[in-house]
């Protein structure tokens, strides 16, 4: 009896603290993630502060030309998520030799989403922004910058494009360095044009999207110019013209399709509430444009945690491990409620030193700093749903999350906040509101659907 009990594993090394195991591995795929994603940010970041600070006026033109392009970028962006996936399955499959395919493919997709979308805003946008009943003198500033946005639309999903395949290369680093290089090139752009110096006019609002549009373009170009010279360049096919192949075509694109369905619900949902905010007033819109800005700018940190979370859930699902499953959804539902609850505590209470950051006009920060301090509680709720529609995903569950964004962001939310800011009189304020709500009945339906299924896999695997 001695050597068997002697021989025999203690409970705790049975079953290894979830925390121990999995803990690490989340934040070593979330990291690099993370630090890219604050860089697509950091440069929406820099063009609402120097326009902001220029003019809150301006900054109105520039949230409402930006809304409409980003629910289209976001969508885009969602659709070309097949590139990483493919290309990081042919590595699996011992072929690495044919990810040069994936790329080339992949580009072109890119190339002619980015040429669709660009022309259907530069036609649609302007009327559109014209027909919503925003002020005239706002729907013209509007639609001058929304023109320059749409201009950037392909080098953007060109630089997308080759920033997954990078990340399915597992070589996320050069693509973090270039994003980060361009928000250099869109400060630079952004001092000069948008108040005009060197004698240069100052272009206000439309500044800072041809800033956005000459970092887009320089990112296109740093990331093919670092593909070209990579030297396994020509190993991996990235030169050679692949063979026909409809069945891998379609895949790559039929991968994209949830993701960039969810995506656009989601921010086309955000992208109506400038529309809102438009109705009460330029000032609202400027307001507005801050807290969605910082809510923009922490997101990027559940979205990176999602990636890992994806990964994580996902290898346990595959190896019909129903515990590992639910271990690795505990585990990144739990990091992902921290980080919330953190965030939250940090921005309620100096809502009025972040607003301060982007515009000193007292008119505009009467309204922002009680919606900034308020939309401090959306924070926490927005985090869970984003990761828990990732390990959804990942563990097979495809249309889900899309399904329930559509209910919660666009058939919820956005009667909501009209009905919330205008006939109940609540202004921003109400906006505010109905994004907290919206996030708060997401998370509650994804995390819901997330145990249903833990608990149905249990019983079968």
């Amino acid at each position: 009896m001695e050597p068997a009990q002697a021989q025999a594993p203690s409970l705790a090394e049975a079953r290894p603290h979830p925390v121990r195991e999995e803990l690490p591995q989340l934040l070593k795929l979330s990291g690099p993630v993370v630090l890219s994603r604050l860089g697509i940010m950091a440069m929406g970041l820099t063009d609402a502060i120097v326009v902001g600070q220029y003019s809150a006026i301006e900054l109105g033109y520039h949230a409402l030309g930006w809304a409409p392009t980003s629910v289209v970028l976001t969508a885009v962006v969602g659709l070309l998520t097949g590139i990483q996936v493919m290309t990081a399955r042919r590595i699996g499959e011992g072929r690495r030799d044919q990810t040069g395919a994936v790329l080339r493919r992949g580009l072109s997709y890119s190339l002619w989403l980015g040429i669709a979308s660009m022309i259907i805003l530069m036609v649609a946008g302007p009327p559109f922004m014209h027909v919503i009943r925003l002020e005239q003198d706002l729907a013209d500033g509007a639609s001058r910058a929304l023109m320059v946005f749409a201009l950037s639309l392909p080098g953007y999903a060109i630089s997308v494009a080759a920033s997954f395949w990078l990340e399915g290369q597992s070589r996320p680093g050069p693509a973090a360095i270039a994003m980060w290089a361009a928000n250099i090139v869109n400060l630079g752009f952004n001092l000069l044009l948008v108040p005009g110096t060197f004698g240069l006019p100052a272009l206000g609002a439309v500044g800072g999207a041809w800033s956005t549009f000459a970092a887009r373009t320089f990112l296109a170009a740093a990331m093919l110019i670092y593909i070209a010279r990579m030297p396994e360049a020509r190993t991996v096919g990235v030169f050679r013209k692949p063979d026909r192949d409809k069945a891998a075509e379609a895949e790559q694109r039929r991968i994209g399709y949830g993701a960039g369905a969810s995506n656009f619900f989601e921010v086309a949902s955000f992208a109506s509430m400038n529309v809102i905010a438009g109705w009460l007033g330029g000032m609202a819109v400027a307001a507005w444009a801050i807290v969605l800005n910082v809510a923009a700018i922490v997101f990027m940190v559940p979205l990176g945690l999602a990636t890992g979370a994806a990964v994580l859930v996902g290898s346990a699902y595959g190896a019909r491990d129903a515990r590992g499953v639910n271990r690795a959804g505990a585990v990144s539902f739990g990091i992902t409620a921290v980080f919330g609850i953190a965030v939250t505590l940090v921005v309620w209470p100096a809502a009025g030193l972040i607003a301060r950051g982007y515009t000193t006009e007292a008119a505009t920060l009467a309204l922002a700093i009680p919606a900034l301090a308020l939309s401090a509680a959306m924070y926490f709720p927005d985090a869970l749903q984003v990761v828990a529609a990732q390990a959804l995903r990942a563990r097979g569950d495809v249309w889900l999350p899309t399904y329930t964004h559509l209910a919660s962001y666009i058939v919820l939310m956005a009667p909501l906040a009209w009905w919330l800011a205008i006939p109940m009189g609540q202004g921003v304020n109400g906006i505010a509101w109905a994004v907290v709500i919206a996030s708060i009945v997401s998370a509650v339906l994804l995390l819901g659907r997330f145990w249903m299924l833990a608990r149905r896999d249990r019983r079968q695997l």
